[in-house]
């Protein structure tokens, strides 16, 4: 079994989506039945919010129950400054909570104060935190991940590097004092749409190489981020560069790449 740890489905119509542009070629309803033909060797998945509203997580639960088994995981949204809500929202299929850091304006928004006792109860709920977040929030994450060592924390997209720019630092050096920690793992995805448009091979291969070398395959997962892959060359030129990107790991680290560490972290 291998496992897309990270995607999306949406419908324009919910009205919920503010990052998504009505210019942009992804702005159009997107379902499972889209996502089928590109899975080829994937028979597992977890479906990953997309907007801020409890309405998306409710959304992406009515999803996974008519997937027929497809969807194994919803990674949800929840406001965090109102920890009861938690309860409200507990699902067997609600594996962990997403909140959109990238958008905030403040990078160190997830150490407020009124934000702790959401993440304790989350921690008690074995629920997983999906960190999205860009390079200046690296070192606000990794004082929450330290002050939270019960909580699994999964750093989305590699910390979105920047790929395009060429640029290893600051990313480098805080994504390793983030692996440092234990209770922090990494997904492989959302890569390709931080790089040039034209991009190779190539210019993932350090970044990638980083990873693996400071979380090392146990620690990692891989995911597609679809459909916003299909800005950066769709589903399939992804998964071919991954595998590419893998050939130097034994058979055994590359599974536990493809499915191990996604079937231990959101399998619980």
């Amino acid at each position: 079994m291998h496992i897309d740890s990270h995607h999306h489905v949406w419908r324009v119509d919910r009205g919920d989506y503010g990052w998504l542009r009505p210019e942009s070629p992804i702005c159009r309803d997107f379902g499972l039945a889209d996502m089928r033909p590109h899975l080829g060797d994937i028979t597992a998945t977890v479906l990953v919010q997309a907007a801020p509203t409890e309405a998306e997580t409710l959304f992406m639960l009515e999803t996974a129950a008519g997937s027929g088994g497809l969807v194994r995981g919803v990674v949800g949204w929840a406001d965090l400054t109102q920890p009861d809500r938690l309860a409200v929202l507990s699902h067997p299929m609600l594996k962990g909570l997403r909140p959109m850091l990238h958008d905030l304006p403040e990078p160190d928004w997830i150490l407020r104060p009124e934000v702790q006792p959401a993440l304790e109860e989350m921690a008690a709920r074995g629920l997983v935190f999906d960190a999205l977040v860009r390079p200046p929030h690296l070192p606000f994450l990794r004082r929450m991940a330290a002050r939270h060592p019960k909580l699994r924390i999964v750093l989305d997209h590699g910390g979105k590097p920047e790929i395009a720019m060429r640029r290893m630092e600051p990313w480098a050096e805080e994504v390793a004092a983030l692996a440092a920690l234990p209770n922090v793992v990494c997904k492989l995805s959302g890569l390709v749409t931080e790089a040039a448009p034209d991009w190779q091979v190539e210019d993932l291969r350090p970044y990638v190489a980083h990873m693996l070398r400071v979380f090392g395959p146990q620690r990692l997962m891989w995911g597609s981020d679809w459909p916003v892959v299909d800005l950066a060359g769709g589903y399939r030129h992804w998964r071919n560069a991954t595998l590419a990107l893998l050939t130097g790991l034994s058979a055994a680290e590359r599974e536990r790449v493809l499915s191990g560490t996604a079937a231990e972290v959101y399998g619980r």
